[in-house]
């Protein structure tokens, strides 16, 4: 067996969807005896819908789930005011999915292990890691396998990071708790998020999400009363007439200072865990593992290596991110339910540049670098460039320049590009080729053909 994953939330199961994909034997294991039913994570960025695009099941996402809708706060003094989440943007050649796009996270779990097993794998619930020896680890049952990369998805309290005894830098804040819990009620639209905050105009007593696709919604509270309490109390008007799953939260904000060690690999929240503002650690831990499964598959170590390099620096990044938007408490409480505007949280921008892998030879690179996100662009008659690079291959774009022969696994594409799209969205003002990974970040940028020969762990 190639690769073991231990944990099957949606950054194990975005990791098992890349291996088998690709015919890499592996299994993933988790510990619940059950899909996950919460809908904890319910934010997805605009660059995880394009990592879904690719993984072929974003129209899924985009058929069981919603836009972000209005926020209404509920004033103490029984005023009513009305806030947009976040500015709506409107699609672009370069970027068909500009926003943040609502789906419980039981729902992201249940689409991706459809997927998974449409692909040809399989879930082993109720099977969970208890111990580790290099790569060789014993399962709940009494059985030891060993493989030849093991990855640990398994959470915040990651029995894997234990085992391999890599640190876990940070701060839990054991006052700051928050209640979660999917309810079903009566008495409100369920066309607007609601918020009722305290006496002080601060403080969030209550907060009551319309999840949609379902007749449930997230209700968020002080962790010290229970659902129906706080609800009688701050919404006399509301009944619940279900109380399903519930959680405690606890503000944790931690990051591991190893990715890996030997062949021993730490994804998701195994490697970070953040606090919800934001809506950034479940995106996170799915290109995590979008970027591991194709190096993974090469079983090359030096490729390996760029695991960690490329991305402890992201986490770092966005847990820095979610950890000040959660520090912003003492603001009114409209803006802070708000979806800050800040481009970083839609995740378009984190990139690879000055990397390993990015390689850019232009004597005056453009807006579009090596080690960037490789942008969408129509190409005329219903083909875009998201529809030349989907799938588990590398991608040649030719721009006004002859392509030369590459390597087997590498899709060689001649842009023909009638109405400039394509152009405008890379920023191209010369012949250029644009060689494209896997997991669909510019790897060189170049008008010289050996500069593509050349580069490195290409197949």
């Amino acid at each position: 067996m190639d690769v073991l994953i231990a944990g099957a939330g949606p950054t194990g199961l975005t990791l098992a969807i890349e291996l088998q994909r690709r015919g890499v034997t592996h299994r993933i294991v988790e510990a619940a005896p059950e899909p996950f039913q919460g809908s904890r994570g319910k934010g997805l960025q605009p660059r995880t819908l394009e990592v879904l695009d690719d993984l072929g099941v974003l129209d899924r996402f985009l058929a069981g789930g919603a836009d972000y809708p209005m926020l209404r706060i509920h004033r103490p003094d029984g005023q009513e005011l009305d806030w947009s989440m976040a500015e709506r943007r409107d699609p672009t050649p370069d970027v068909p999915h500009p926003n943040s796009w609502m789906v419980p996270q039981w729902r992201t779990g249940e689409l991706l292990a459809a997927r998974l097993e449409e692909l040809g794998g399989k879930i082993e619930y109720g099977v969970g890691v208890t111990a580790l020896d290099g790569t060789t680890a014993t399962l709940s049952t009494g059985e030891t396998v060993t493989a030849r990369y093991v990855v640990g998805a398994d959470g915040g309290r990651s029995t894997i990071r234990r085992a391999i005894g890599v640190g876990f830098e940070g701060e839990t804040f054991e006052t700051q708790t928050m209640l979660i819990a999917d309810v079903r009620l009566t008495g409100l639209s369920r066309d607007v998020w609601h918020m009722w905050p305290g006496p002080d105009g601060r403080t969030p007593l209550l907060g009551l999400c319309p999840l949609p696709g379902t007749d449930l919604w997230q209700l968020t509270a002080p962790a010290e009363q229970s659902p129906e309490k706080i609800v009688a109390e701050v919404a006399p008007q509301v009944t619940l007439t279900d109380v399903g799953w519930t959680s405690q939260f606890r503000a944790n904000m931690r990051m591991v200072d190893h990715y890996r060690v030997g062949n021993v690999f730490l994804a998701g929240d195994a490697a970070h865990v953040h606090s919800p503002a934001g809506g950034q650690g479940l995106n996170t831990g799915i290109q995590d593992a979008y970027n591991l499964g194709w190096k993974l598959a090469t079983g090359n170590d030096a490729l390996l290596d760029t695991y960690e390099s490329e991305r402890l620096p992201v986490a770092a990044a966005v847990l820095g991110i979610s950890t000040r938007l959660h520090n912003k408490q003492g603001k009114e409480a409209a803006e802070q339910a708000m979806r800050r505007d800040d481009p970083a949280l839609r995740q378009l921008s984190l990139n690879y540049r000055g990397g390993p892998l990015a390689i850019d030879h232009r004597p005056s690179p453009g807006a579009v670098q090596a080690g960037d996100r490789a942008p969408d662009a129509p190409l005329g008659e219903g083909v875009h460039i998201f529809d030349l690079l989907r799938g588990p291959h590398w991608t040649l774009l030719a721009f006004d320049a002859p392509a030369p022969a590459m390597p087997p696994g590498v899709h060689v594409v001649q842009v023909e590009d009638p109405d400039g799209h394509a152009h405008l969205s890379y920023d191209i003002q010369e012949p250029t080729l644009i060689l494209v990974r896997p997991d669909n970040y510019i790897a060189a940028v170049t008008s010289n053909p050996a500069d593509l020969l050349g580069f490195p762990f290409l197949s």
